[in-house]
């Protein structure tokens, strides 16, 4: 037999959504992948705003420095691995930054959060990175739609791949002690 009493029904227990970090982790995989395609392929053919290289050259030119930018030859293996460490990076960060806030919703909320999300990531990039970075070339017609396409694709998949778990709230414990 069961310890419940027959007749009575359990509390239902109060639950919170686990963030999902596998599917984070895939979704920003995947939404880096398409922002690095679309920027350095389609980006040139559609706006004409330069080659695949200085594309390239552009994304590494982060951790590679303005140097990278002046370089006229084709691209090299150093160029196309910091391109690929700071797209993924990233892409990877931002990702696992958006699932924290799209979690508890689904696949259409999370497709229009995540594009929203993309437009503040362009809005940071724009403003801020410029900062810091003040060779980075910024156009702003592709790079705010690539940021918006990212940040679409990081929170559809995002829901696509979540696994939802759920975990009882712990209850909070009283600090002041009854006399």
């Amino acid at each position: 037999m069961s310890n419940a009493t027959v007749g009575t029904t359990p509390e239902a227990v109060p639950m919170r959504q686990l963030v999902d970090w596998r599917a984070a982790l895939i979704a920003g995989f995947i939404a880096g992948s398409v922002f690095l395609l679309f920027v350095v392929f389609v980006v040139p053919v559609i706006f004409g705003n330069g080659d695949i290289a200085t594309a390239i050259r552009n994304i590494g030119s982060v951790i590679l420095g303005p140097t990278a930018l002046q370089e006229q030859e084709s691209l090299s293996l150093i160029a196309i691995l910091a391109a690929l460490v700071v797209n993924y990076a990233l892409a990877i960060l931002a990702t696992l930054l958006l699932a924290v806030i799209i979690h508890r919703w689904g696949l259409v909320t999370g497709i229009v959060l995540g594009a929203i999300f993309g437009f503040a990531l362009y809005l940071i990039n724009n403003f801020l990175t410029s900062q810091f970075f003040p060779w980075f070339i910024f156009n702003t017609t592709w790079f705010v739609t690539a940021h918006i396409i990212f940040g679409a694709i990081a929170g559809g998949a995002y829901e696509a791949f979540e696994v939802e778990k759920f975990v009882p709230i712990e209850p909070v414990v009283d600090l002041v002690e009854e006399n």
